[in-house]
C-alpha cells in the first residue's frame, strides 16, 4: 500500500508539473503534502516535515549555488568565455572545429549554469557557422553535448551537489570521478556523433549571431583559463591533499577549512572579482550589480532543488524511504543502473534534468547506505539518467529548436540523440569505474 502512494505522489507530480503546468516548487510541495496524507503521517507534523525538507536540502548549497552563479556571470561577462573560446579555435584549427568547440563548452560549462552557457556560448557557434559555411548542428553538438555532462555531472552544478550531502558522499570525490567519466562521454556524444549529423543542414536565426568583443578589451589567456578552471583545480585538490597529511595537525584543520565546498567557492569568487573585474578597470558597484543579477537568476532553482528536498523528506518521515531501500535491495538489478532508470523515467516524464535528479536521489537514497554502493558514483549514475531522452516537455529541446531553427524531426534525431548518447555513455562509464574503485 506505501509503495502505491509513493507511485501516485510521483503521478501527481507529473501531472501537476507537466499537465497543467504549475511550477516545479509549488507541484512539490503540493505533490509532498498529499503524498504524507497518503503515507500516513499525522496531518499536524506534515508542515514540520516541508519545512525541515527545505533547510536540510538548502543549508549550505544555497550558498555553493549563488556563489557558482555569480562567479559564471563573471566568467561571461568579463570576456573570459569568448577568450577561451579563441584561444581554443586557433589551437585546434578549422580541421578540428568540433573539437575546440566541445573543449570550449566543457571548460566554460564548470562555472557557468546550462541555460547561461547554452546562451552564451551558442551565437559563437553561429559566428563560426557563418564564417566556415559548415553545417550548424555539426558544430553545435559537441559544444552542448559538453555543456549537458557538467550540468549533470559536476559541482557546482545545482543538482549534484545537492545530492551529494543527501548521500553523504564527498563533493570532491564526486567531482574527480565525475571528470574521469564526463571527457569519454562528451567525446562520444560530441565530436564523434557529430560527424553523422552533417546531413542536417539549418539556417540558424540570425538575431543570435555574437556580438563579440575587440580583442583588446579582452582578459589574458592566462587569466581566463587559470580563473575559470580554479573551483575545480580547488575542489580536487583540496580533496586529495588532506589525505597524505598527519591526523588531528594544525595544518591539516587549514587545509580542511579552506577545502570546504562553500569555501572554495568564496576564495574563487574572491580572486576572480579582481582578476577579471578589478584589476581591469571593473567598479565594485558594477560587480555588485551584476552579482545581485546572478542570484536573481538562480533563485528558480533554489526553490526546485528546495521543493525536491519536502518530497524526500516526507518519504524519511513516514518510513517508506526504508521500505523502498528494503525492496530495492532485493531488486538484482545493480544499485548504479537502478538508480539510473528511476532517473530516466523521471526525466522522460517531467523534462527538468534537475527535478528529475533531485526527486530520483530521494527515492533511491537508501542506496547510499549498502556497503557495496559507492556513494559518489551513484551520484553520477543518477546525473546520466537525469538527462536521458530529452524531448517536447524539457526546455533545452525548445531552445535547441528555435536557436538552430530546425524542425521536429531534426530536433529529435540530434538533440535527444545527443542527450541518449550522454546518458547511457555516462552510466557504462561510472558501472566500468565501479569494477576499478
Amino acid at each position: 500500500m506505501e509503495l502505491i502512494a509513493v507511485f501516485a505522489t510521483i503521478v501527481l507530480l507529473v501531472v501537476l508539473i507537466a499537465w497543467l503546468n504549475i511550477h516545479p516548487f509549488l507541484a512539490f510541495l503540493v505533490a509532498a503534502t498529499a503524498g504524507g496524507i497518503a503515507l500516513g503521517l499525522p496531518l499536524e507534523d506534515i508542515p514540520a516535515s516541508l519545512q525541515k525538507g527545505i533547510g536540510g536540502t538548502l543549508g549550505g548549497l544555497a550558498a555553493i549555488i549563488c556563489l557558482g552563479a555569480m562567479f559564471g556571470r563573471l566568467v561571461a561577462e568579463s570576456g573570459a568565455a569568448q577568450k577561451i573560446s579563441d584561444v581554443l579555435m586557433a589551437a585546434f584549427g578549422k580541421k578540428y572545429l568540433t573539437w575546440a568547440l566541445m573543449f570550449t563548452g566543457f571548460i566554460v560549462g564548470i562555472p557557468l549554469f546550462y541555460n547561461v552557457g547554452f546562451v552564451l556560448l551558442v551565437p559563437l557557434v553561429f559566428s563560426i557557422v557563418y564564417q566556415y559555411k559548415l553545417p550548424a548542428v555539426y558544430l553545435g553538438i559537441p559544444l552542448l553535448a559538453a555543456l549537458s555532462v557538467t550540468h549533470g555531472f559536476l559541482p557546482p552544478h545545482p543538482s549534484p551537489t545537492a545530492i551529494v550531502p543527501m548521500f553523504n558522499a564527498s563533493l570532491g570525490l564526486t567531482l574527480i570521478y565525475g571528470l574521469i567519466v564526463a571527457v569519454p562521454t562528451m567525446i562520444l556524444a560530441g565530436p564523434v556523433l557529430a560527424r553523422y549529423l552533417k546531413d542536417i543542414h539549418c539556417e540558424p536565426i540570425k538575431t543570435f549571431a555574437a556580438e563579440k568583443r575587440a580583442r583588446d578589451d579582452l582578459p589574458s589567456s592566462w587569466n581566463c583559463f587559470a580563473t575559470a578552471l580554479l573551483p575545480v583545480v580547488l575542489i580536487a585538490g583540496f580533496t586529495l591533499v588532506p589525505t597524505t597529511m598527519a591526523q588531528a595537525s594544525f595544518a591539516k584543520s587549514v587545509v580542511l577549512l579552506i577545502g570546504d565546498p562553500m569555501v572554495v567557492m568564496l576564495l574563487a569568487l574572491a580572486i576572480a572579482t579582481y582578476t577579471l573585474g578589478l584589476s581591469r578597470g571593473m567598479k565594485m558597484s558594477a560587480l555588485s550589480d551584476m552579482y545581485s543579477s546572478a542570484i536573481k537568476d538562480v533563485a528558480v532553482i533554489l526553490l526546485i532543488v528546495a521543493g525536491a528536498g519536502t518530497l524526500k523528506q516526507v518519504f524519511v518521515d513516514s518510513g517508506v524511504s526504508t521500505d523502498i531501500g528494503d525492496l530495492l535491495q532485493g531488486v538484482k538489478l545493480n544499485p548504479l543502473v537502478t538508480a539510473w532508470s528511476i532517473a530516466t523515467v523521471i526525466r522522460v516524464c517531467l523534462g527538468s534534468a534537475t527535478v528529475a535528479g533531485l526527486t530520483a536521489a530521494g527515492i533511491v537514497a537508501p542506496l547510499a547506505a549498502l556497503p557495496e554502493v559507492n556513494p559518489n558514483l551513484l551520484v553520477l549514475s543518477i546525473g546520466a539518467g537525469s538527462l536521458m531522452c530529452s524531448h517536447v516537455n524539457d526546455s533545452g529541446f525548445w531552445m535547441y529548436k528555435e536557436y538552430f531553427n530546425l524542425s521536429l524531426k531534426d530536433t529529435f534525431r540530434s538533440w535527444t540523440l545527443m542527450e541518449t548518447v550522454v546518458g547511457i555513455s555516462g552510466l557504462l562509464g561510472v558501472l566500468i569505474l565501479d569494477t576499478i574503485i
